[in-house]
């Protein structure tokens, strides 16, 4: 990596790998579809210089005691996350690759002999929309409740092991973006611009779909949404991730673990109702939450095991 040896690479846990790995393969995607991603005249310097400063970090955090620095290096990965989808926003949208949308409808319709979201309407009410948008948008705290409770666990290597696989998961879902872009039942089947029409809330609604509007890159009151929509819909990012947590959440035995069950059911659940996901999403989400699962732990035991990280909080 970079020319490094092992004596430099030492410092770098698990999530920092993997977050230079992939910062590496956007890079080279991006220059590999140069002539359409013209953004990579500023994306790739952006990576370069974000992995070295990640190397930079890793290095200086093994050698000082400065809680600073350490509380960086814990936490870094939550900005990271959310500035890489960004970029996979601007990647997807400079592609230009056909959406998967009329194949994921027909999955759907295969399965269940309907649109389930179409199907769910009959069931709308103000109560039921606000709690579970209200649910919907608890995907952005329950893995910061899943991680706060390890780290005040002081166990470093838990932590480390559930930052890493957080960040894992995100990261395959971004690759799932890429690979089948998706814009959602709300755009396909459904009018946009309608939602709060056909789906009222009570109080809070309104205000957190423009949240989730605006963290997918979609202007308030624009003529056409859909040419500015995030292609996230497949596989189902909030599926696999809730899913992750509550797996994560059971096995580290959290005193939270209940509310996070309870409160992921009803995220779950409400991807489909509020029209973001199609169902072959969660399917696809579950799939892409086991392979997760599955392959987080060998691959951070075996960074560990060829480099032994000191890993501290």
């Amino acid at each position: 990596m970079f020319g490094l040896k092992k004596e430099q690479l030492q410092t770098l846990r698990p999530v920092d790998a993997l977050t230079i790995a992939c910062a590496i393969f956007l890079s080279a995607l991006t220059l590999m579809f140069a002539s359409r991603v013209h953004e990579w005249v500023y994306l790739v310097p952006i990576n370069l210089l974000a992995s070295f400063g990640l190397l930079a970090l890793a290095k200086s955090d093994s050698s000082s005691e400065r809680r600073v620095l350490r509380f960086i290096h814990n936490w870094y990965p939550v900005p990271v996350i959310f500035l890489v989808f960004k970029e996979v926003y601007v990647i997807i949208h400079s592609l230009g690759w056909s959406d998967w949308d009329s194949l994921l409808i027909e999955a759907d319709r295969a399965v269940f002999g309907l649109d389930p979201t179409v199907w769910l309407a009959q069931f709308s009410s103000p109560v039921l929309t606000e709690v579970l948008q209200v649910a919907y948008v608890s995907y952005y705290f329950i893995m910061l409740t899943l991680g706060i409770e390890v780290y005040f666990r002081k166990e470093r290597h838990d932590f480390s092991f559930v930052i890493f696989t957080i960040t894992y998961g995100f990261f395959l879902s971004y690759l799932g973006y890429i690979a089948f872009p998706a814009v959602g039942p709300r755009f396909t089947l459904h009018a946009f611009d309608s939602l709060s029409r056909d789906l009222p809330g009570l109080y809070v609604t309104d205000a957190l779909r423009n949240f989730i509007n605006s963290g997918e890159s979609i202007p308030r009151d624009v003529v056409n949404p859909i040419a500015f929509a995030q292609r996230d819909a497949f596989p189902s990012g909030h599926a696999q991730m809730t899913l992750i947590v509550m797996f994560l959440a059971q096995r580290y035995r959290l005193k939270s673990r209940w509310a996070l069950h309870a409160m992921g059911t009803l995220l779950i659940i409400s991807t489909v109702y509020l029209r973001y996901h199609y169902v072959v999403d969660l399917f696809g989400g579950a799939i892409f939450m086991l392979f997760t699962v599955w392959t987080a732990p060998k691959i951070f035991n075996w960074w560990e095991e060829q480099l032994v990280p000191k890993l501290r909080l």
